[in-house]
């Protein structure tokens, strides 16, 4: 199973990245954030259904303190990548 899902509200400059890596983490997610110019973060985001649904109902309530997401994109995507671990981009 892999996601795109675009972060959309006070994302960027809150240890956004850093805490949605942590989540990734523990629940074995595999992929990347980064921050996008518009704003918003980009999670790719690779792992199986139940822990995926998971750490997307974590993201979608802000997982840093200062974090506050508005809403999210989220988009299936056809494939699967190999990602090595998570890592945050940028």
């Amino acid at each position: 199973m892999l996601k795109q899902i675009v972060v959309h509200g006070r994302v960027q400059g809150v240890g956004f990245r850093m805490t949605a890596k942590q989540l990734a983490d523990t629940h074995n997610i595999k992929g990347q954030v980064k921050n996008k110019e518009d704003g918003t973060v980009e999670i790719l985001a690779s792992g199986e259904e139940q822990e995926m649904d998971t750490f997307i109902e974590k993201i979608k309530n802000g997982p840093s303190p200062a974090a506050r997401v508005k809403y999210t994109d989220i988009t299936d995507l056809n494939g699967k990548e190999n990602f090595n671990g998570f890592k945050i981009i940028g």
